[in-house]
C-alpha cells in the first residue's frame, strides 16, 4: 500500500469489502458515494449501503485500474481532514 491513495478521493473509486468483524459487509462492492468521519456509503445493487470504516478491510479500485488494498483504520477521520494529514512510513 502506498501512503498516496491515504491522502487521495475516495468519492467516485470503486470499492470492496474484503474482511469485516461484520459478516454481512464482505463481498459488499460498489462505487462510493459519500465519506463521513466513520463511514463510507457505497452505491450497491442501486441502494446505498452504509459501511463502518474501522470494521473492514477495502480493495479500492484506483482510475488507473491498480487495486489497493487499505484497513479501514488508516482512513479514518473527517475526508477533508485526511486529504491534508501527512502520512508517516513505517517501513
Amino acid at each position: 500500500m502506498t501512503p498516496e491513495i491515504l491522502q487521495e478521493e475516495l468519492i467516485g473509486l470503486e470499492a470492496k469489502i474484503v474482511e469485516s468483524r461484520n459478516p454481512c459487509y464482505v463481498g459488499v462492492s460498489g462505487k462510493v458515494i459519500d465519506e463521513t468521519r466513520n463511514t463510507l456509503v457505497l452505491l450497491y445493487n442501486n441502494k446505498e449501503k452504509v459501511i463502518i470504516k474501522d470494521m473492514s478491510v477495502f480493495h479500492f479500485k484506483l482510475p488507473d485500474g491498480t487495486i489497493v488494498k487499505i484497513d479501514g483504520k488508516a482512513i479514518m477521520g473527517r475526508p477533508e481532514d485526511r486529504v491534508k494529514r501527512k502520512v508517516r512510513r513505517l517501513w
